[in-house]
């Protein structure tokens, strides 16, 4: 195992951040498997579960199990994890820019697209080479301008050239919920069968322009810019990216993130990263994946002090009881309707809502939205 530290663009004077990674195998070996924790900071189940899983892969490495590459980074932003205002953590945007940690990641496709456009041709394993180092080309080029952007820069030069990118979040309150593209669904089907998931949101692009869809989504955007420009090459999806969201923000202890780690190492196994004596088998599927577009996001339409009806992970049909929202000034009740069906995978932590603010969300099956599918 090596450990490396990434000294990230200073802000100020006298004060430097870094981003510490974990290296097992060998550079270059097949697959390289990419996991980070925490990019927004205030969500901690990754952090533990990254903590537990690196004591599973180092005593792997003593065993001479390693067969690919895992590159491991249980602190995915420390710039975030330093931002406390009034005593409250404050991981999910930059204080300096107001911008999401996990948004705003750089259009790859369109950036290496022009120079690719006449060498890619039908041998799907020179292609895959060409692009990656096209896109470690545009990052090495890429000079960041901010302590925002060096991070943004070191998380895509460590994890750009991954055949699976996985990365660690959580909800406000949750069941253990994936969100991935679709083209990456056919290699990640077992990862979310290993973990639990008891909802999968698939989508051909969210439009939030997020971490891990910047790496995955590089595939077949180029894919289909180079058709468009009439020319035909065999491009596969190369990196396959999920966003997996450990439950909710207080469901960190040792025995779920220990169980965590227990699943993903036997993933590691499964995806040969890891050698194994015996194979671990497939857990069964929890849930069928559903359309990001398909999901509900309920709101409230008044103020007032939440309370629940509906447990998380249950499954709710048109017209159930969700919430009631209880103005205790007026005497008032507002009952929050499910207005589609299907699980009810997360919901708020806060037991007091403004006018228009979130209550929870549903997996519907039945796609009704469009446009940006992922809210700030």
């Amino acid at each position: 195992m090596q450990r490396i530290a990434h000294p990230l663009l200073s802000n100020s004077l006298g004060s430097h951040k870094t981003l510490t990674s974990f290296h097992f195998g060998s550079k270059g070996s097949f697959p390289k498997i990419y996991l980070q924790a925490s990019l927004h900071a205030e969500e901690l189940p990754g952090m533990l579960v990254a903590h537990h899983l690196r004591a599973l892969l180092e005593a792997a490495d003593a065993a001479g199990q390693l067969r690919g590459e895992i590159v491991l980074v249980p602190v995915a932003n420390p710039i975030g994890l330093a931002q406390r205002l009034n005593h409250k953590a404050m991981g999910r945007f930059e204080l300096d820019s107001a911008q999401n940690f996990n948004r705003h990641y750089p259009d790859l496709a369109k950036s290496i697209e022009p120079g690719l456009r006449d060498a890619l041709g039908q041998d799907a394993q020179a292609n895959v080479a060409l692009v990656r180092q096209a896109i470690g080309g545009y990052l090495h080029n890429w000079a960041p301008a901010s302590e925002l952007q060096s991070l943004r820069r070191t998380l895509l030069l460590l994890a750009h050239d991954a055949d699976h990118v996985l990365d660690l979040h959580c909800d406000s309150e949750a069941v253990m919920h994936f969100y991935t593209e679709e083209n990456c669904w056919p290699q990640l089907e077992s990862l979310a069968h290993f973990l639990g998931s008891e909802a999968i949101l698939l989508a051909r692009n969210s439009g939030a322009w997020s971490f891990d869809e910047c790496l995955s989504g590089v595939w077949w955007q180029l894919a289909d810019a180079l058709s468009a420009a009439g020319r035909s090459v065999v491009l596969p999806q190369a990196c396959c990216s999920t966003t997996i969201e450990l439950r909710g923000e207080a469901d960190v202890s040792h025995a779920v993130a220990q169980a965590d780690a227990r699943a993903l190492f036997a993933w590691l196994q499964h995806a040969q990263a890891l050698t194994c004596e015996r194979m671990p088998e497939v857990p069964p599927a929890k849930c069928q994946p559903t359309p990001l577009a398909g999901s509900e996001t309920l709101t409230a339409v008044g103020p007032g002090v939440v309370v629940f009806a509906a447990e998380l992970g249950s499954v709710l049909q048109v017209g159930d009881l969700v919430a009631e929202i209880i103005d205790p000034i007026a005497a008032q009740t507002q009952r929050v309707l499910a207005g589609v069906a299907g699980t009810f995978y997360a919901r708020s932590r806060e037991r007091y809502v403004h006018a228009g603010g979130e209550i929870g969300k549903i997996a519907g099956a039945k796609a009704f939205r469009s446009g940006p599918l992922l809210g700030a």
